[in-house]
């Protein structure tokens, strides 16, 4: 993190400092800006390199770097009104339109500004991320022979196998293909299991991802409504008969965003009620390494219970690691693993080889299983620190659920809170919220937010966001 900051605050005062030279003047050597800045050479080598991509400074091995020629003025742009009426009339003839509205997903995905209290995050914070295991796995991972050569498509054997592990059961290493990241996986499935303008049911509330992909898919979503203990069996079975949907997607463990876990009693039911429908259940296994300390043992992946190929399971290390570290497990049995690695391999060949070998090398050290304990402790302490701070400052907030794994609380709002109100209040007052409409695929039965505590710095943090989130209510319900 130190590194970082220098790198940022030295291209400041370089970019500051380039009128100082003429077009193609040369910049002082590296030497010199270390000895000037009293920095070190990796953090002048970054810096440059970071004005070089801004088009500022052109670097030349062995010369130096130099301030570039200006940019010549760009040319006004073209008319493109044409397009409203292209993509207009595309969308007329579908059955289902295709709009993509990634509004719910850009909420978590979005850096708050400066100063802003981060409750919108949907990843671990860069202090939980275990960026010095995974630099040195990227290290080791770039020098294994053949590490920078074509993978199989259906990923390495060995990461396929690790994954199969993890999920138990008779899957397999060959019943697992390796994707880019769990959206990636789900973006997949869906294409593979349901044509444009059929129906798919899904839990509500859901992740507005999948629901985000699922009508970019020309998808109709249908509402499956969930409590503490998971989806309603008598309401799945209920809307396989009134729609005839193939395709069920869930989050069994720590659902997204009630943190809700499947009950044991219902898991066979949910098998049982897709089996006799002829349904795929597509299973978002999204947070299994984010158990908190107090959870006790996990229910196996559904996949595991499976034994008539009803699953189609997705399964990532994104989560647990970093939002750039994209790798994932795509795992079904039966005829349909064919059209899955089809459509994989057609959208994206495959995942980069060097991201595979360094995802082996990061599991196989004895720093996962710390980094996953050090989570799960943190995690916990977060969780906790977020509830008490909710009853204590803000028990007009009903919070129905405290979960034991994931990275996030879901609370209900007063009846007659205005949702869309309270979070652009949130924001004026420093803190980010995840509003609750896009998680809902239908209307909502009441206003909400998803509170993550996974992706501030620590426990003061939450204390602070607390506080100011209950300035942005009293400010909404006066």
């Amino acid at each position: 993190m130190q590194e970082r900051s220098s790198v940022g605050d030295l291209a400041n005062r370089l970019r500051q400092e380039l009128n100082r030279y003429s077009p193609g003047g040369k910049l002082p050597s590296s030497r010199a800006l270390v000895d000037r800045y009293r920095v070190s050479p990796v953090t002048v080598t970054r810096a440059l390199a970071q004005l070089a991509a801004e088009g500022l400074v052109v670097t030349r091995p062995g010369a130096g770097a130099f301030r570039a020629e200006p940019r010549t003025t760009a040319r006004p742009g073209g008319d493109t009104s044409w397009q409203e009426v292209t993509l207009s009339a595309d969308a007329a003839a579908e059955p289902v339109p295709r709009t993509v509205d990634a509004s719910g997903v850009l909420a978590s995905l979005a850096a708050p500004p400066p100063g802003v209290v981060e409750f919108n995050g949907g990843y671990l914070h860069p202090s939980l991320q275990p960026e010095r295991a995974m630099g040195a796995a990227l290290s080791r991972a770039g020098r294994r022979p053949g590490a920078w050569s074509r993978p199989p498509m259906e990923g390495l054997p060995e990461l396929r196998e690790w994954f199969a592990r993890g999920i138990g059961g008779a899957v397999g290493a060959a019943e697992v293909l390796v994707t880019a990241g769990g959206q990636s996986g789900l973006t997949t499935a869906l294409r593979a299991l349901a044509p444009p303008g059929a129906p798919v049911l899904v839990e509500s509330p859901t992740y507005p991802g999948m629901l985000a992909i699922a009508r970019a898919a020309g998808l109709r979503p249908v509402p499956v409504p969930v409590d503490p203990d998971g989806v309603k069996p008598e309401l799945l079975a209920d809307a396989f008969r009134a729609t005839g949907a193939r395709v069920f997607v869930c989050q069994p463990l720590f659902q997204n965003p009630t943190g809700a876990v499947l009950a044991p009693a219902r898991r066979g039911e949910v098998l049982r009620i897709a089996r006799d429908a002829g349904a795929f259940v597509i299973e978002d296994d999204f947070v299994r390494r984010l158990v908190h300390t107090d959870a006790g043992p996990l229910p196996r992946p559904l996949a595991a219970e499976d034994q008539d190929g009803v699953v189609v399971h997705v399964g990532s290390l994104t989560k647990a690691t970093s939002p750039s570290f994209r790798v994932s497990a795509l795992a079904a049995r039966g005829p349909v693993l064919e059209r899955l690695r089809a459509i994989q391999v057609v959208d994206t060949f495959f995942v980069p080889r060097p991201l595979q070998e360094a995802a082996l090398e990061l599991v196989g050290s004895p720093a996962w299983p710390r980094h996953l304990r050090t989570v799960s402790a943190e995690l916990k302490a977060r969780r906790d620190a977020m509830t008490a701070a909710l009853r204590l400052r803000l028990p007009e907030l009903a919070l129905p659920h405290v979960p034991f794994g994931g990275y996030h609380l879901w609370v209900r709002l007063p009846d007659g809170t205005d949702e869309s109100a309270l979070v652009a209040a949130a924001l004026r007052a420093g803190v980010a919220v995840a509003p609750g409409r896009p998680y809902f695929s239908a209307e909502p039965p009441a206003a909400h937010l998803r509170l993550s505590f996974a992706a501030v710095a620590g426990t003061e943090e939450i204390a602070e966001g607390v506080g100011r989130l209950r300035t942005a209510y009293d400010e909404v319900r006066t």
